[in-house]
């Protein structure tokens, strides 16, 4: 023993319900070595992935769910709460992502960035669920194909089941984290890129005075500048990656609009190489040049059909992030460049503590990008494909006001969930809804708890008219509830379920104005001067 050293333990804390700026991530990222602070062990235990135990060596035996000690003792697959970056960088070695296998070389992981950017545009709780530890950036080749398949089923989860928390993988701790109502996979794109490289970079000669010096013997001494990880190529998707990609992903759009309606994933879409394209008979499309267009031929961004016009469309759970940005920050990544989930989970996070979650957090400005990849040619009046693509995804570009958030957008094309704060606001919705129906469960099914379920909902949509999120003059023609025998059938009563129905007027706020000046000539007459 070397010393005595005091810690005070901080108590855990249970966020609002209502809360909808409370972040998961979920990806790869080392532990690093040592002993679990009080906190967490506090916070495993109330989710019983342990129980504490005096008797036991490390204070705590494996809860019900787990039975491996040491996974859990490393937070393997386990959900972990943070509220700063301070304590999620004590607990794992995001800037430990090695190289290249056995080399010393390090450089830092995509889910450690995705965090850091976070907290730092304004996010206040994350939840992390490590699924192992990160690969190394560059693999024998084959290496990222062979094993894309174990690193997806680590994140998705396909087998976790909703009443079986030792299942319980990947997206499968959504079940029990109804807290968390943003979700980002960092990893995901890397995942599923091909093998790295390593690229040439410029290294200018440095500029110095001209001066005399001794003879040298003819030979010029090489220009040596530490380019960082420049040299590393950033990853970049083929089209087989990005089928994987695309199917990921819509497993886990499929399970958010089954079972976690009121939660959103942010993902960043991934770089194309530079030989990607879509051949059809109407043309060829390069997704380099024409990436909105690509996207909608690789079936990326789907045309939603409005088949059921009273729920959501699939699409419109996601929220995609373009393009990569090089940032204050993001030195220690490959080519200097981070994908931009964990920067807009941090605003959408932010824009919902301080404005309202409904509200739009395009035109915020972004003072930490000074760079990105591709570079984007917005112009802000729907003519270029970076102003086409920026219908359905949330877009970063520079313009005369400097770096910002051009657009917050859904990927449905379906009006008016293409808007990012009606569908945040239906999640919303949803959440309050949900613990209105909570304190009554157990209640004797009949008018009596039909009306206070009824009450219960319309007092939580006058709030949301109160603050703006909904339209209509007056909070009839903003909102209406039902909740009666005509919104239940026989079946419903004979198995207990209260169904209430929610007809909602939102407002989707104004992103862009566009004004037209037409210019035509004045019919003067001319005069001749003599």
């Amino acid at each position: 023993m070397y010393g005595l050293r005091f810690e005070t333990a901080a108590l855990p804390l249970r966020p609002d319900p209502n809360r909808v700026d409370v972040a998961c991530f979920i990806g790869y990222v080392a532990r690093r070595p040592g002993a679990l602070p009080a906190s967490v062990i506090d916070g495993l235990a109330a989710q019983r992935w342990l129980v504490r135990d005096a008797s036991a060596p490390r204070g705590w035996v494996p809860g019900p769910w787990r039975t491996d000690a040491d996974g859990i003792e490393a937070l393997l697959q386990v959900p972990v709460a943070v509220d700063n970056w301070a304590a999620f960088d004590a607990l794992f070695a995001w800037d430990e992502r090695p190289v290249r296998a056995g080399a010393p070389r390090r450089c830092a992981t995509y889910l450690g960035a995705a965090v850091r950017s976070f907290f730092a545009h304004g996010g206040r709780r994350a939840v992390v669920v490590r699924t192992g530890d990160p690969w190394p950036v560059l693999e024998a080749a084959g290496g990222r194909a062979a094993a894309r398949g174990d690193r997806l089923a680590a994140l998705l989860a396909p087998e976790a089941a909703a009443v079986d928390p030792a299942t319980w993988r990947g997206l499968g701790h959504l079940f029990g984290l109804p807290e968390v109502a943003l979700v980002a996979m960092p990893d995901l794109a890397d995942a599923c890129a091909d093998d790295g490289e390593v690229v040439d970079v410029a290294v200018e000669a440095p500029s110095s005075p001209e001066v005399f010096v001794e003879c040298s013997d003819g030979g010029e001494a090489g220009v040596q500048e530490d380019v960082g990880l420049r040299d590393l190529a950033p990853p970049r998707c083929d089209g087989a990656g990005f089928e994987a990609w695309r199917d990921a992903l819509a497993a886990a759009r499929a399970r958010f609009a089954t079972h976690h309606r009121e939660m959103e994933l942010v993902a960043a879409l991934p770089l194309p190489h530079a030989g990607v394209r879509s051949v059809e008979v109407s043309g060829t499309v390069w997704a380099q040049a024409d990436f909105a267009a690509w996207l909608e031929r690789a079936e990326i961004l789907r045309h939603d059909a409005d088949d059921d016009p009273q729920g959501r469309p699939p699409a419109a759970f996601v929220q995609f992030g373009w393009p990569w940005l090089k940032t204050r920050h993001s030195g220690d990544l490959p080519a200097l460049l981070e994908p931009p989930d964990g920067l807009l989970a941090g605003l959408l996070a932010r824009n919902a503590l301080s404005r309202g979650t409904f509200r739009s957090v395009a035109g915020t400005p972004l003072p930490a990008v000074y760079g990105s990849e591709p570079v984007l040619d917005w112009s802000g009046v729907a003519g270029t494909p970076s102003d086409r693509l920026a219908a359905r995804v949330c877009v970063a570009a520079s313009g005369a006001d400097g770096w910002a958030l051009r657009s917050d957008a859904s990927a449905s094309d379906v009006e008016p969930w293409r808007a990012g704060g009606v569908s945040r606001l239906f999640g919303a919705i949803l959440r309050a809804a949900r613990r209105a129906g909570e304190s009554a469960l157990f209640d004797a099914n009949g008018p009596a708890l039909w009306s206070r379920v009824r009450r219960s909902l319309e007092q939580t949509l006058l709030a949301f008219w109160r603050e703006g999120a909904l339209g209509g003059a007056t909070a009839d023609e903003a909102f209406a509830v039902r909740c009666d025998r005509s919104t239940m059938s026989q079946n419903d009563l004979d198995n207990g379920r209260v169904r209430a129905e929610i007809a909602v007027l939102p407002v989707a706020a104004v992103e862009r104005i566009t004004v037209v000046l037409e210019l035509t000539g004045a019919a003067l007459p001319a005069r001749e001067v003599a």
